[in-house]
């Protein structure tokens, strides 16, 4: 991702911060564009910050219009829930149709060759293992997060990924009861391919550490995909579409979503329609060098009891606006 900086000369003021927020990348350039060339698709209008107070945050470089499709991302990884494995995509998570294609001995479903193929390396190897009894204790237990640290090494065991791909993510403040859960999940995950006879050298990577790592970063940075279904014109139409959302079908990792930090008053929404690809979206007119925030859970709920989830599943107690006037 340091990749995406983009070089140009930086003239950037806040107002009423306690310290100056350091450019970690951006997508925004001040270099013209070659009129000769064919036009590109001009960058999203964010960069990327460390701020003072609450680590990375997300700022606009420009004014943004309210309902303003800020810009998509892909998932790193991403992960069907158990209950939905045959009723959606393996690889996008797109509901499926009568047509899609099917891997129906291992009771995997693709919705398109493209997706298959886009899944065959990882795949490959996923399908080598027995997971029955990895996925049984997911199941129990009620876990999601390690069906997509699963994929995650089968990605990196493929070659399709590296083992490192979440290590620029925020990791959790883990308590030792999480700590001696992750272990048993590890030794069922680490038993499924060492039983597959996959090669140690392939394997040299998947330690308890890393797992533990992995898991900490995917358990505040993992996203609940829900498809909306429809268009995005669709719902920016219609208020109603916003709140008539489909049940969860799975979960997945972003980078650059990653980086928008909480409100209970957000200003940005993410969204699904169809598949993974998730949609970030302006709630209001963002003001240039604001920063944009999402909100982690549901809004909806009354002051104790975000800031108990908050503090429980995200680490951190909340002070925005709303919570800081007791609503």
């Amino acid at each position: 991702m340091l990749a995406l900086v983009r070089n140009g000369r930086w003239v950037f003021h806040f107002r009423n911060r306690r310290s100056e927020p350091q450019l970690l990348f951006s997508f925004y350039t001040t270099t013209a564009l070659d009129e000769s060339k064919p036009s590109r698709p001009s960058p999203p209008p964010i960069r990327v910050l460390l701020t003072g107070s609450a680590g990375r945050g997300v700022f606009a470089t420009r004014m943004i219009g309210a309902g303003e499709l800020i810009h998509t991302a892909k998932p790193i990884v991403s992960h069907p829930s158990l209950s939905v494995t045959t009723g959606v995509c393996y690889s996008c998570l797109r509901k499926l149709k009568s047509n899609s294609t099917s891997e129906a001995a291992q009771g995997v479903l693709f919705c398109s060759e493209e997706c298959e193929q886009q899944s065959k390396v990882f795949y490959k190897v996923e399908k080598q293992a027995d997971w029955s009894a990895f996925h049984d204790y997911c199941r129990t237990q009620g876990l999601k997060y390690p069906l997509l640290a699963k994929r995650l090494a089968c990605m990196v065991v493929s070659g399709v990924a590296t083992a490192d791909s979440l290590d620029i993510l925020q990791p959790a403040i883990l308590s030792t009861e999480m700590i001696l859960q992750m272990e048993k999940e590890f030794l069922l995950l680490r038993t499924a391919f060492e039983e597959a006879y996959i090669r140690d050298e392939q394997l040299a990577f998947l330690t308890k550490q890393w797992y533990i790592g992995v898991l900490a970063r995917i358990r505040i940075n993992a996203f609940r995909v829900e498809l909306a279904g429809g268009s995005y014109e669709d719902l920016i139409s219609s208020a109603a579409a916003l709140i008539e959302v489909e049940a969860a079908v799975g979960n997945a990792v972003y980078m650059l979503p990653s980086f928008y930090n909480h409100d209970c008053d957000p200003n940005t929404h993410i969204l699904w329609i169809e598949n993974t690809d998730a949609r970030v979206k302006a709630l209001c007119d963002i003001e240039a060098g604001e920063e944009m925030r999402i909100c982690y859970i549901d809004a909806s709920m009354d002051h104790d009891a975000r800031q108990a989830i908050l503090s429980k599943g995200f680490g951190f107690e909340c002070h925005c606006l709303r919570c800081s006037s007791g609503d």
